[in-house]
């Protein structure tokens, strides 16, 4: 049985230099899946419908509720510390 194994970032925190990065990321994010989403023939629809191809979150980023936006800053922020974990530096040039 697969047993997801992430690397290890419980000691990693995001400097808030890198605060307006994880918001790009985040919306990079949401941007990436809306787009294959769509390119899979699925549209808006206000429940999420598998058979028919509708997905609520279909919008853009800053209409999503909280909790969705909550979701895609996980996805960034953990991108980030496996990053920083893994000994890179991010600097804005």
């Amino acid at each position: 049985m697969y047993q997801p194994e992430p690397i290890d970032t419980s000691k990693v925190s995001l400097p808030p230099s890198l605060e307006e990065l994880l918001e790009l990321l985040s919306y990079n994010t949401h941007e990436v899946w809306a787009q294959q989403r769509i390119r899979d023939g699925w549209t808006y629809g206000a429940e999420r419908d598998d058979v028919n191809k509708q997905h609520p979150c279909l919008i853009p980023y800053e209409n999503l509720a909280e909790t969705e936006k909550a979701y895609d800053r996980n996805t960034a922020r953990e991108v980030l510390k496996v990053i920083l974990a893994s000994g890179f530096k991010i600097e804005k040039v």
